[in-house]
């Protein structure tokens, strides 16, 4: 069987491991290049995408496209309902938040009602600062 079939290298593990490992955040593939670097790990950054890509077909993982200057992040997923809410990210420690919210499930709602357009919730990330981070800035200023 070939490595694209689902032949499952060493590589393959490590960067699947770290995806798991690091479930609750989004990462890009510069991080785990540089994480698995630091633990004296050597793999490519073509590698990390094409399995990341790999990953993201079959349902394993999300792929969330961010501003112009930083690409995309991703995320490995148990169960696939991240096209039910929307996404929110921090622009000044680079979170991601995954929303719940009735509200916005309203907007929704009423942007395909009223203008017969249907928000991909998915790719839908409202940026801002978080409470943490808000809270630095009042203690620095």
């Amino acid at each position: 069987m070939t490595a694209s079939k689902g032949y499952k290298t060493k590589q393959r593990e490590i960067i699947l491991d770290f995806l798991i490992e690091n479930k609750e955040r989004h990462v890009t593939v510069d991080e785990i290049v540089f994480d698995l670097k630091e633990r004296g790990i050597s793999v490519g950054k073509t590698t990390v995408y094409r399995y990341i890509d790999k990953l993201v077909e079959e349902g394993r993982a999300r792929r969330f496209v961010t501003e112009e200057k930083n690409g995309a992040c991703f995320q490995y997923v148990e169960c696939n309902d991240c096209d039910e809410h929307f996404h929110l990210k921090c622009v000044e420690c680079g979170r991601f938040i995954h929303l719940e919210c009735d509200h916005l499930n309203d907007i929704a709602r009423h942007v395909y009602e009223d203008h017969k357009f249907t928000i991909d919730r998915s790719k839908t990330v409202l940026y801002g600062i978080c409470d943490e981070c808000a809270a630095k800035k009042k203690v620095n200023a």
